[in-house]
């Protein structure tokens, strides 16, 4: 909203409160409609007080929530840094792992393929050796008739020896791979135990470390829900304190408009208008203006109100009864308290002079005149209204 609609809006509201708030109109007296005011504008100065501290409250809660998503944020980085270097070593070690697997299904497969070829290989080995001693002699008688020089017989010999020790050099060679091969293969079992282990811990590791992150950033998320929450909600009551300090502005106007309509038939209605009876029963207790409303009031709670008159303004019981307090009091200074009966009393503090020293008194006789005694800034009356010993607010009964 800009300034110049604000102000077109202030102008415009002080304008229809004084049209409504002028003496005789809705059938209230130019007092009644000055306490009103008086009365709203002591209930705004209370919300925008209480809308100040709760933004000081939320300001700092958001703070704090700041502060924490920061360290949080500080927390998830160092974790995301640590949870890459252990997913990047976590893949090289499953990349090793599916390596050695490959080679020990490699070796298996080998170690099955060489047993084979030593079945083979040993097989025809003891075949030939069968067929060389069932057939011996008969060979070598053979062959030895058969040929027609010695060398031709010598070559024949040295051949069936050379089968024999070729086939018998066949099977210590598939017998020695055979042997290397189950140990390599051993071997790769053994390292592939190792390396599953590793790749088990450090997998349980990252797992851990990745749960860790999720924590956090839950957490962090959780937190920005709720600051978010609470800027929201600080905007809402910086909103509605700007909204009670234009109504205040409007309010304060009127009731400076309508003070000044008092003043200027003060001669007139000054008599008539403190004492007309409220539905209560009660009238006010002495012409003036209405300075401080009841609640809380600099860091304590103001019981009463307080009405503004010059010294010595005649001070009037707001209803009859008994006086049962007349003297000095603390802070209260000199003061009167008038009990009504049925549990309910009013009292006049700060007092200059004590009229009604004891015994009844009648609604609207004068009892004190408006001093500034006891803890007192300046003359005025402090009026209170109690139920019961309890100090209520006295505009619920004037």
């Amino acid at each position: 909203m800009t300034d110049l609609r604000r102000i077109s809006l202030l102008a415009a509201l002080v304008a229809g409160l004084l049209t409504i708030l002028v003496p005789g109109a809705s059938g209230q007296s130019a007092w009644d409609q000055k306490r009103y005011l008086d009365s709203r504008i002591t209930g705004l100065h209370a919300q925008i007080a209480q809308a100040k501290e709760q933004e000081g409250v939320l300001t700092s809660e958001i703070e704090a929530a700041s502060s924490r998503i920061g360290a949080l944020e500080d927390k998830i980085a160092v974790l995301t840094d640590r949870l890459t270097k252990l997913e990047a070593d976590l893949a090289a070690r499953r990349r090793q792992l599916e390596r050695l697997e490959e080679l020990y299904e490699e070796q298996t497969a080998q170690l099955i393929r060489l047993r084979k070829q030593l079945a083979v290989a040993q097989a025809r080995l003891e075949a030939r050796l069968v067929e060389l001693y069932q057939s011996a002699e008969t060979d070598e008688l053979g062959i030895i008739l058969g040929v027609q020089t010695l060398g031709e017989m010598i070559e024949q010999i040295d051949y069936i020896t050379e089968i024999g020790r070729q086939d018998r050099t066949i099977v210590d060679e598939v017998t020695q791979l055979k042997i290397e091969t189950r140990v390599a293969r051993q071997k790769t079992a053994a390292t592939k135990k190792k390396v599953a282990q590793a790749t088990a811990a450090l997998a349980a590791k990252t797992a851990a470390e990745r749960a860790a992150r999720q924590t956090l950033l839950s957490q962090q998320a959780s937190l920005d829900a709720l600051r978010d929450g609470k800027q929201s909600l600080l905007g809402d009551v910086r909103e509605d304190r700007k909204q009670a300090e234009e109504n205040l502005a409007a309010l304060e106007a009127a009731s400076a408009a309508l003070t000044g309509q008092l003043q200027g038939s003060a001669s007139s209605s000054s008599s008539s208008g403190p004492s007309t009876v409220s539905s209560s029963g009660l009238i006010w207790p002495v012409s003036g203006v209405l300075t401080s409303g009841y609640g809380p009031r600099w860091g304590r709670m103001h019981t009463g109100i307080d009405i503004a008159a010059p010294t010595g303004t005649s001070v009037q019981a707001a209803a009859g009864g008994t006086v049962i307090i007349a003297g000095w009091m603390g802070g209260y200074g000199n003061l009167i308290v008038v009990d009504h009966g049925g549990g309910l009393a009013t009292a006049y503090a700060h007092l200059s002079a004590i009229y009604a020293g004891g015994g009844a008194v009648s609604q609207g006789q004068s009892i004190g005149a408006v001093g500034s005694t006891g803890n007192s800034t300046g003359p005025h009356l402090h009026f209170e209204v109690r139920v019961n010993g309890s100090p209520v607010d006295p505009m619920g009964y004037l």
